[in-house]
């Protein structure tokens, strides 16, 4: 079978398609970022989401999304997105693929827990993480040492999956890299503008909004966590939880123009049964909203950057305020509803301790309790910091029911 070569998009150069490490293709027939995405795709990490908290617990029921099918829904998004503005359509998949490569067991909440532990050694960030698994911890190619240099993926590849292009120096809340990632960042950065997102980048994160925005009202709805009837009631609290969370200069007055603007949508569900009729119907809900989003964000881009391929620092992705306000809302729900749940906390607070727990046994007993991936950076470590280090690497990369597991086996509870 001969393999046609794939089209090699004229608006990436040389450099936007190099590598850490030069690393010739093995065969013809892939771009540099398809060759990419099949790395992502076989990725330990990757596979590892599936067993990751999204919004709800994975394994409560055979419903809510994980962080793995919030991954693929996201790509869908953004490789279309992308597309539509000219990018490469697998180095969006890519991108998307990757963003959340980083969060550890338990989602946002395993992250705050890991940030305590890691205040004195550079922090722990989802983001950074998720650039350190996919420059140093997954071992696909390695340098003249033998040391790992991760997936080895493309600059553009790279710079497409960082949301927060800067360390925690810049912004110790939200940051890309930690401190001794650096080299690599500074290669990844090398001529894009200072602290500028690429295109790709603000593609990835739109697509990252709209899709969990949509989905986590849907698994809400059919698991009957949010009643569909309750919105408009409701609608103070929903404001105040967009206004701490997600859209900080929302107003009343927005928050009120943007759920009656969503209830007047023709696929607005009135009512919900979870009847064929009615699953249909939310169905319907999710792909317009996707393609609402999608589309004005497209569409407001476009008039203002015209037309081409708009990639790399080109242009920015521009989006409608009333889209903005209207996904805020939309997140606001499952924060409201489900993440600020009194039944949530006290779930919350016993994922936290199983974290702390975690990193002071595997600390106490390693290196047998790390995984390979984790024993060469263990013999290389010369302080008790870079040992550190190593241990929130391990705790991190664990899967929810993995967590539980190891502490059971580490501690017998």
């Amino acid at each position: 079978m001969v393999l046609k070569a794939a089209h090699e998009s004229h608006a990436y150069s040389s450099a936007d398609r190099e590598r850490f490490l030069d690393e010739p293709a093995k065969r013809k027939g892939r771009t540099e970022f398809a060759r990419d995405r099949a790395r992502i795709i076989h990725s330990f990490a990757l596979r590892r989401l599936a067993a990751k908290t999204q919004v709800a617990v994975p394994w409560a029921s055979d419903f809510p999304r994980t962080r793995l099918s919030h991954s693929l829904e996201c790509a869908q998004v953004g490789r279309e997105l992308g597309a539509a503005l000219g990018a490469d359509p697998d180095l969006m998949e890519s991108a998307c693929l990757a963003h959340d490569l980083g969060h550890p067991p338990f989602g946002h909440n395993g992250e705050e827990a890991l940030a305590k532990f890691a205040e004195s050694i550079g922090g722990f960030e989802g983001n950074a993480q998720s650039f350190r698994l996919l420059t140093r911890i997954e071992a696909k190619t390695v340098d003249s040492e033998g040391l790992s240099v991760g997936l080895n993926l493309t600059r553009a590849t790279l710079d497409a999956a960082t949301k927060y292009p800067w360390s925690s120096l810049e912004n110790p809340k939200k940051y890309g890299v930690y401190e001794d990632d650096q080299e690599i960042f500074n290669w990844v950065r090398e001529g894009a503008p200072l602290e500028k997102t690429c295109m790709e980048a603000q593609i990835m994160d739109w697509s990252d909004d709209v899709a969990y925005s949509v989905h986590d009202l849907e698994d809400a709805l059919v698991t009957g966590q949010i009643d569909i009837a309750h919105l408009r009631r409701d609608l103070p609290q929903l404001h105040a939880t967009a206004v701490q969370d997600y859209l900080s200069d929302m107003s009343e007055k927005e928050a009120e123009e943007a759920i009656s603007s969503l209830m007047n949508l023709s696929c607005w569900p009135k009512e919900f049964d979870r009847s064929h009729r009615h699953l249909a119907r939310l169905k319907d809900l999710t792909s317009q909203l996707i393609g609402r989003f999608a589309l004005a964000a497209e569409q407001e881009t476009r008039e203002h950057f015209g037309d081409g391929d708009l990639t790399r620092y080109a242009a920015n992705l521009l989006v409608p305020r009333a889209q903005r306000v209207e996904v805020a809302l939309l997140k606001s729900m499952a924060g409201y509803y489900i993440i600020r749940a009194e039944k949530s906390q006290e779930r919350y607070a016993k994922q936290q301790e199983v974290i702390i727990d975690l990193v002071e046994a595997v600390r106490e007993s390693a290196p047998e309790t790390l995984e390979s991936f984790f024993l060469q950076e263990w013999q290389r470590a010369s302080t008790e910091e870079e040992k550190m280090r190593v241990v929130i690497d391990q705790v991190s990369s664990l899967t929810d029911v993995g967590a539980y597991a190891l502490h059971q086996q580490l501690l017998g509870k």
